[in-house]
């Protein structure tokens, strides 16, 4: 399949670079896949797609302030480094500007010494291992000297940081959000619940796989890497006697949904998990664990827009997405949303 076929126009200037000043009054477009029909809705409408009996499916991952600005030991050199995921004693698998400049054994000074990492091992793509030395706890001294590794297509600086969090953030993990839940306030979800809709949450913890492009002319050659997640027993059986009830299982985003999907095809159910995965959904696969979706507005030729296409079809995803161009819809991580069922 040719990346080419999941290629759009989309002028810069629609890239969100800053959230707006409350999270629920994004817009938001609502694909009907059977009537093939596209509604324009702001996200607090979302309420009105949502019925008793549905359950709304959460990642609450929680971003880690991963991204350290830093200095060679030896020459004075400045370095980047974003964190992607923890190993054993303090060692973590990372991603390093410039990487040429960074070998087995060179160490790296962040905040006059409060933090030190020694590369222990070299990657692909940039990618190093480091062991950490520091003072006291780990995440403290990391939320003292980090930043919040926002993606590179937004240009400004995030002035509050918890506005890259979703509200529900719990476990601590991740190089980056899980965007398509920013848009909810603890007040919609309360709404929800008390309206009968019902909240499952589970954890992805998003790695290097979001920061990684599709570089294959043939989509079936790309491959993502693994990310962990993990599902409770009481979610596993809260959401087998959902689709039980005939209650339609909503994914609050792509991290969701790839977790979801994962555990279905291993298990043939849901069922209590944990582990890594690296699924790659893309059409004509057909997804078996969700009945409905929400998520942002994805780059072209990027594995999320595929994932989309695989649940609501290219053609239709791609009409919404021209439709999005034209009426001026903000796209990414800060931007607007879109609820397909």
């Amino acid at each position: 399949m040719d990346i080419n076929a999941y290629d759009f126009e989309l002028p810069e200037e629609l890239i969100a670079q800053v959230p707006l000043l409350e999270r629920a009054s994004s817009k938001l477009m609502v694909l009907d896949r059977k009537e093939k029909r596209i509604d324009h809705q702001h996200f607090s409408d979302i309420k009105r797609y949502l019925h008793e009996g549905d359950c709304l499916v959460l990642n609450d991952t929680k971003v880690l302030p991963a991204r350290l600005y830093g200095a060679k030991e030896e020459t004075g050199g400045k370095v980047e480094v974003l964190l992607l995921h923890q190993h054993e004693n303090d060692e973590w698998e990372v991603l390093v500007k410039p990487a040429k400049k960074v070998n087995v054994g060179t160490r790296i000074v962040f905040g006059d010494g409060k933090l030190i990492a020694e590369c222990t091992e070299l990657q692909e793509h940039g990618g190093r291992k480091m062991r950490f030395e520091y003072e006291g706890i780990f995440l403290e001294v990391l939320d003292s000297l980090g930043e919040m590794p926002l993606p590179p297509y937004i240009k400004e600086q995030l002035s509050d940081r918890e506005r890259y969090q979703t509200v529900y953030a719990k476990e601590q993990g991740s190089a980056a959000a899980p965007t398509a839940g920013l848009h909810f306030t603890n007040e919609l979800l309360d709404e929800l619940q008390t309206s009968g809709v019902e909240i499952v949450y589970l954890t992805l913890h998003v790695g290097l796989g979001t920061f990684r492009p599709v570089s294959v002319d043939d989509v079936e050659e790309h491959e993502m890497h693994a990310e962990f997640y993990q599902l409770s027993e009481q979610a596993a059986n809260q959401l087998n006697e959902v689709r039980t009830k005939g209650g339609r299982i909503i994914s609050v985003g792509t991290t969701s949904t790839r977790t979801l999907e994962t555990i279905v095809r291993d298990y043939g159910s849901f069922q209590a998990s944990s582990g890594w995965t690296d699924i790659f959904i893309y059409p004509p696969q057909q997804l078996k664990a969700i009945d409905g979706l929400i998520t942002n507005f994805h780059l072209p030729k990027s594995t999320l827009i595929m994932l989309v296409s695989a649940f609501a079809g290219r053609d239709f995803v791609l009409e919404a997405y021209r439709l999005a161009v034209e009426e001026r819809y903000r796209f990414f991580s800060f931007g607007d949303a879109m609820f397909i069922f």
